[in-house]
């Protein structure tokens, strides 16, 4: 590439989003590339033509290494959608004037399902245009949604925090061995897919009977046959924990978290926003059996946890950050970088470029297959999938007792 690049994130962030910007980085400067620009705030920034130059942050000895460990977006994340592209011509020259004013050949947006489709509008306005420049999308998301790839980057290290803390709070559930247990219910996120919920079958292990039930969105939740569930463990078991993911909903279509409050706010996207799945559910045991009940939360501590972040994938965000600036170097425009599973004992990946427009906008559930009979629990197909993309750890650096991060000036 003759000209210099920039690269952005976008959407929720994750424990590794920052490690798909080294790999841009550590690409670019392999072949040369003179500037390396980040988005301060996505592509809400870089219209506001807020940039900044990553060799200020990444050439330091540790910086590369320090940006490994840090998490959420070190660049700044947004929720902007880009307007349908009929009638917002303005918008999308904007873009390719702040382009060519930073002599920018080729813009990398790491993100979802929303992110995917940024870079699907902007390669084809170029398309239609006659525009030089390219555009690639780098995956990520701890939904792990993103359909053709084998799975997204953030992914595996949400579903070993969301395995580890589900085993921890088991532990303390089981720790009074009462009469009349405690119910614990774990809200998870996921709004109409249930990867990160699946996650807490991982909990389970010689040292760990496993969650009591686990229910994800892809099956249409039953209130009466939960509430039986639940009396059933309560009678046979001294603790109960149970997993929800926040995007179940009941035969007519509702979250339950709506059961509560029907005024929920939704995004830019039009998404609701999730929340109280497992404070209403704790409500009504404890109001229908009179038993003890807690409802755990885990929010943004999920996609946060870099201090528990899987070292798998942060070498895979790396890698497909590293791989779309090669992709790039190549010509490549309007593709996504996909991880592409090759084997599985031992675990062997590599990555491939894929159209965007196969990708931008779809979801892909956890397969049917792989959830049990009964609708609330996870088989052995689920763990031979997700099991290896939470092996390894990659320290923090600790200063003053806590973990070391890097900042924007």
């Amino acid at each position: 590439m003759k000209g210099n690049i920039v690269v952005g994130q976008s959407g929720g962030p994750t424990a590794v989003i920052n490690s798909s910007v080294a790999g841009v980085y550590a690409a670019a400067k392999k072949l040369g590339v003179k500037n390396v620009y980040g988005m301060v705030h996505g592509i809400e920034g870089f219209l506001e033509d807020k940039l900044i130059e990553l060799e200020d942050y990444l050439d330091a000895p540790v910086g590369i290494e320090l940006l490994k460990r840090t998490p959420s977006a070190f660049l700044g994340s947004c929720r902007f959608k880009m307007p349908k592209i009929e009638g917002h011509e303005d918008v999308y020259e904007k873009v390719f004037e702040i382009m060519e004013k930073h002599d920018i050949e080729c813009l990398f947006y790491a993100g979802g399902n929303d992110s995917m489709d940024t870079v699907k509008m902007l390669s084809d306005y170029a398309a239609a245009h006659g525009k030089t420049q390219r555009f690639m999308g780098v995956p990520k998301t701890i939904d792990n949604d993103l359909p053709v790839t084998d799975h997204c980057p953030g992914y595996g290290s949400a579903a070993k925090y969301i395995a580890t803390s589900l085993k921890e709070i088991i532990r303390d559930n089981e720790s009074f061995g009462a009469k009349k247990p405690t119910i614990c219910i774990v809200e998870i996120m996921g709004r109409n897919a249930g990867w990160l919920t699946a996650a807490a079958a991982l909990a389970k292990g010689e040292d760990c009977s496993g969650a009591d039930a686990i229910y994800l969105p892809e099956k249409v939740f039953d209130m009466d046959a939960f509430m039986e569930k639940v009396k059933h463990l309560a009678a046979t078991k001294s603790s109960v924990v149970i997993a929800v993911s926040e995007g179940i909903h009941i035969a007519d279509g509702r979250y339950v978290c709506e059961l509560a409050n029907e005024n929920v706010a939704v995004d830019a996207f039009g998404h609701k926003q999730m929340s109280g799945t497992a404070a209403y559910l704790a409500q009504l045991i404890a109001a229908e059996t009179g038993l003890k009940t807690r409802a755990v939360e885990f929010s943004t501590l999920q996609r946060a946890a870099t201090h528990l972040a899987s070292l798998t994938d942060i070498n895979e965000a790396f890698q497909v950050g590293h791989d779309a600036v090669v992709a790039a170097n190549e010509g490549k425009t309007g593709m996504m970088i996909t991880l592409d599973r090759n084997g599985d004992d031992p675990y062997q990946c590599g990555t491939s470029a894929y159209d965007i427009h196969a990708i931008a906008n779809v979801e892909r559930p956890v397969p049917a297959e792989w959830i049990t009979e009964d609708g609330c629990g996870l088989n052995e197909g689920y763990e031979k999938y997700a099991r290896p993309l939470i092996m390894g750890e990659l320290l923090p650096i600790f200063v003053n007792g806590v973990p070391q991060h890097l900042v924007r000036k």
